[in-house]
């Protein structure tokens, strides 16, 4: 099992993204606000301790959306090949895709691990 996070830059990107995904048999994802660290905090050093101030009174400030997704590990090709289709990870502020292993399931629907 893993756990696959896709933090999207591009929102623009995401109805294509969640449409590319359920066209490939992957569902039950949950789909965050984010935004990251940089944008925040910026590259002055001095605006650092104002970052949160900056982004209240910035409100057109480009946020993130974070999905992440439980799914059998014979499925993260599937899942590469649906973000792929529809943005190129390869180009800056994009966005980042990454799995990481889970020891247990409990609660979705038909998939249980970790017995």
């Amino acid at each position: 099992m893993q756990l696959v996070f896709i933090v999207l830059n591009k929102t623009e990107y995401l109805e294509d993204l969640l449409m590319s995904l359920a066209e490939n048999g992957i569902s039950g994802a949950t789909i965050l606000d984010s935004t990251g660290m940089a944008r925040v905090i910026g590259n002055n050093e001095d605006l650092r301790m104002f970052g949160a101030l900056r982004m209240m009174f910035n409100p057109e400030r480009e946020e993130s959306k974070t999905i992440f997704t439980v799914l059998d590990e014979a499925k993260v090709p599937q899942l590469k090949k649906a973000v792929g289709s529809v943005i190129d990870l390869s180009k800056p502020d994009t966005g980042i895709l990454f799995g990481v292993p889970v020891s247990f399931v409990e609660g979705i629907g038909g998939m249980q691990s970790g017995k």
